[in-house]
Order: C-alpha cells, then structure tokens, then sequence
C-alpha cells in the first residue's frame, strides 16, 4: 500500500502568511488537495498553497489525514491516522480550554444529567478542543464538528448509538457556548436504528443460573431477569430498597431520574436471605471485597464467562436479561402498559418493540398459506403438487 508524506510550509508572501503544500507527485493525492476548499496552485513556487490560519492548518489536516495512503508531516513531526489528534501527548488543553471545560461540567451538572451520561458528554467535547487544540474557541464552527466526527468515527468505528450520543454532546457544548460559531440547529445525529433485541428462552435463562456457582452472582442474574431491571439499576439497589412484605423493589433515580417499583419473585427470596447472611453487605445490596458497589464490568465478565459454559452462542449482557424479562411477560399474556411501567419506559413506542421478538404473537398470527389449505381442504401432502406459475414441485422429495 502506497503512502504519500504530504509536509507544510508556512511562509509569508507579500506580508501574507500562507500554507505550502510539497508531496511527490501522484495524480490521485494532487486531485484530491485541489478539491479542498480554498486551495491554489502556485506557479511561481510550484506547490498548491492556502492563506495561512491555525483553523484553516487543522482542518486541512484534518482533510489530508482521511485517507489512508496520506501522511502528514508539519514541524518534522510525522502523523498517521490513528489516535496522534488526542494521543497522551496532547491531553492537556490550554487554560482557557480547561477553564471553558470546568464551566460546561457545571452547565451539565445543573441539567441533573446522571454520572455517566456526564462522564461521555465531558470526554467528547474534551476530545474535540483537543482535536481542534490550536483553534480558538470562538473560531470553532459546525465545519470543525463536521471535520471531528468524521475523524472519529471512522478511528473509533463508533456505533451508531455512540455517534449519536456525540453529536448529542457537541450540541449541548454550542448552547452552553454561544459564543463560539456553531449551530447547534444544523448538528444532525444519524438516524437511529431500529434492531431487535437479542432475547433468551426460559430454558437458557435456567441454564445460565445453574452453571452459575457464585452465590453473589447468581443473584445478580436472577434479579436482572426476574425484576427486569438495568444493570446500573441493579448495582444502586441498597439493603433499604427491598421490601419483602409487599413483594416490591424500590428503584431510586432510574434512567432519566425516575423512580418505580418492580415486582420481588417469591421464589427468589429464599436465595436473597441466605446471600444476605453469607455476605452481610452493609450499604449496596451487591458490594465489592472492600465494599462500595460493585462493578458493573465484573457482571459483564462473569455472564459471558456463564453463557460460555451455558453452551450458549448468542451475544448476552445483562440489558439481554431485561429484555428477556419483559419479552416472557408479553407471552405470559401481561399487558403492554403494565410492562412499561415495570421497565421504567417514558413512551409505549419504546415498549412495543417486544411485540417484533415475542414468539407469543407471532405463533397467534395464521399463514395465509395454512389459511388457504384449510379454506380449500387441499391435504398437505399434495401441496407439492400446486403449480406456482411456470415452476412445479417435483413428486419425488428425494430428487429436491
């Protein structure tokens, strides 16, 4: 695979700093320079040049570096695609950058966002005064957005949930700033996308916790599954959120801070009483060796490390519990609204996406094909004999 060093020169001509372009030549990398906005050939110095800014610098940068085959060298430093814009040699911003970021953790901690939604909004728009580290910000625009996403996307094969949760922190970045030039209006996330639930059976579910010998962890799936509760839901649960008498778990400031109940399995108390008193946690129902909360990777690894022994191929995370959870209950017969109440869900549209994968609904749903034999009394073992336009079964199943 070929690759092209691209350096910069900044020179000034007649009082005008500009930006010169030297590269061996090739006729795919000298077309692409040419289509940067702004970039002209210079017949007196032979090379392509653009009026110098620091803006400009990055975003031609920027541009060069999406493609493979092009290295960029600028100050006799050579930079590759890879994570050279926000390695950890460029970690620290400037002092108005850093004072502008203790500002937006405050703008963010008065929209009472919960701990990790801060945690991803503060490190991407963190990564993005780094990708723009020598542009001010005033100076940043939705060209720098535009530049930086497509930058980061394609270096940290983002999902589509990620890049939208991206774009969803540089717009709050530009209403909290105004005075930078971006439009928060023109910032458009990528469509979501509409995919099905991996859910379990009943058998795999039994499965999963018989293979599980932790006592601690056992319990930690069986109320993933049997209260439909989220991972984070369940590491919050303190000894004071379960009451026993009602046959109810209280969660405290769920996803977007909502409280609720869900239902305590009768058949599970027993096992939560004896990891009670195997355990004696003081504070979090579920706590580490030296107490505090325990850690939602350690639920992660140790369900992948029982499915695997489980014989079970499907991709599994505790949110696969939840959904199962509610999935068994639509096919139990409950009804949609009460299974959105018991999942904490703002909107029904969220909730009837369990009608696409619950086997309930779909075995109630007659074949127009069983419809026709049964209308027309055909017996199945003639139905290879029907003749669908010019192509016919043949009578011989062995020949197929």
């Amino acid at each position: 695979m070929k690759n092209i060093h691209v350096s910069f020169e900044r020179r000034n001509i007649r009082g005008v700093d500009f930006l010169f372009l030297s590269f061996p030549y090739d006729f795919q990398v000298k077309e692409y320079v040419k289509r940067f906005p702004g970039m002209k050939w210079s017949q007196s110095n032979r090379s392509f040049c653009v009026p110098f800014s620091h803006n400009l610098q990055n975003q031609l940068e920027a541009y060069l570096m999406r493609k493979d085959y092009i290295k960029v060298v600028f100050n006799n430093t050579l930079k590759t695609i890879d994570n050279a814009k926000i390695s950890k040699n460029n970690k620290i911003l400037p002092r108005d950058k850093e004072e502008l970021m203790r500002n937006f953790e405050n703008y963010l901690l008065g929209k009472r966002y919960s701990t990790s939604t801060l945690k991803v909004y503060l490190m991407f728009v963190r990564n993005f005064l780094r990708f723009h580290n020598n542009v001010n910000p005033e100076l940043l625009s939705a060209e720098s957005v535009r530049l930086f996403v497509e930058w980061v996307v394609r270096q940290k094969c983002y999902s589509i949930s990620t890049h939208r949760q991206l774009v969803s922190a540089l717009r709050h970045f530009a209403f909290f700033y105004p005075n930078c030039a971006i439009d928060p209006d023109v910032l458009e996330r990528p469509q979501k996308q509409r995919k099905l639930p991996v859910v379990l059976s009943m058998e795999e579910v039994k499965h999963i916790l018989q293979v599980t010998k932790n006592l601690k962890h056992k319990v930690a799936f069986a109320l993933l599954y049997s209260s439909g509760l989220r991972v984070g839901e369940l590491l919050n649960l303190e000894l004071r959120s379960f009451d026993f008498d009602r046959r109810m778990i209280y969660v405290q400031s769920g996803k977007g801070g909502k409280d609720r109940y869900v239902q305590l399995a009768e058949s599970l108390i027993p096992m939560l009483k004896t990891y009670y008193h195997s355990y004696g946690p003081r504070q979090y129902f579920l706590e580490g060796q030296k107490g505090g909360r325990y850690t939602a990777s350690s639920i992660r690894a140790v369900l992948r490390q029982s499915c695997k022994l489980a014989s079970i191929t499907k991709p599994v995370t505790p949110h696969t519990l939840r959904h199962s959870y509610a999935t068994h209950l639509m096919e139990s017969g409950t009804g949609i609204r009460y299974i959105q109440e018991l999942l904490g869900h703002s909107k029904p549209e969220t909730t009837m996406i369990y009608t696409h994968v619950s086997s309930h609904n779909i075995s109630d749903v007659v074949s127009p094909l069983d419809l026709m034999v049964s209308r027309f009394r055909i017996p199945e073992k003639s139905l290879d004999e029907l003749s669908f336009g010019r192509t016919q079964f043949p009578n011989n199943r062995n020949k197929m």
